[in-house]
């Protein structure tokens, strides 16, 4: 079947000399692997620069159910990031999430609430002057939701949250898992924001660092057998 759909790339590994397998979340079928022959060469018609981490594409593939190899007809970047490929900033935020999605995404049917919050998400990251200081931590909050673990807002003297259990409680749980003032309060802040108010919220970068790391606790809790997340040491170098 062959059919149009958008596409968020996620990664690339090598498949032969000049060819690679591409893994993207697609609009219309989840997550996909796709075999592009030849994407290595200089002349290629779906090039190896287009299949970068977190490209949002427009694609038409050939899809059948049973493969677990599918194909590429026509992929153009769209939209075009006018932004992300020349800003430090936004470029480590972007592979530190692209670690993060590959990592948590196990979909193989469509999921378009999904899609649309990470498509719009990364879009909205490239228009932007210049990306919020705390941007990647909303972005993993909202994620949550998406995923199935986010929490419900506090309510009045729930002061602590425990990651484990995701909710916001009175007292503090038995096990370690926990998150107490401030950084309760910032994850409140930052999970009842809209991602144009992100800017304003105002977090020290001890704490942001802190708070990065209870949220990667957090997802590691939640997601099974997500493993060992490695770029957000990159990202907490380029952000101080």
């Amino acid at each position: 079947m062959l059919a149009k759909t958008r596409g968020i790339v996620l990664r690339s590994t090598d498949y032969s000399e000049s060819s690679v397998v591409v893994q993207i979340f697609t609009e219309k079928f989840g997550l996909q692997s796709y075999l592009v022959n030849g994407a290595r060469k200089p002349k290629a018609k779906i090039g190896i620069m287009l299949l970068q981490p977190l490209f949002l594409l427009d694609m038409v593939v050939y899809y059948t159910e049973r493969n677990t190899l599918q194909r590429i007809a026509e992929a153009r970047q769209q939209p075009h990031f006018q932004s992300i490929p020349y800003d430090i900033h936004k470029n480590a935020a972007l592979l530190f999430l692209n670690e993060m999605l590959c990592k948590s995404l196990r979909l193989q049917t469509a999921d378009e609430p999904l899609f649309n919050y990470v498509y719009n998400a990364v879009a909205w990251l490239d228009s932007t002057e210049k990306m919020p200081p705390n941007f990647h931590l909303y972005f993993l909050i909202r994620l949550s939701r998406f995923l199935g673990f986010s929490p419900a807002a506090p309510k009045p003297g729930q002061i602590f949250f425990d990651l484990k259990d995701g909710v916001f409680c009175r007292s503090a749980p038995t096990h370690p898992f926990v998150l107490q003032a401030p950084h309760t309060d910032y994850f409140a802040e930052l999970l009842r924001c809209s991602v144009e108010h992100v800017a304003a919220v105002s977090i020290p970068l001890a704490d942001r660092r802190f708070l990065l790391q209870k949220i990667i606790d957090f997802y590691q809790l939640h997601v099974d057998n997500m493993g060992e997340i490695k770029s957000h040491a990159v990202l907490e170098e380029v952000l101080a």
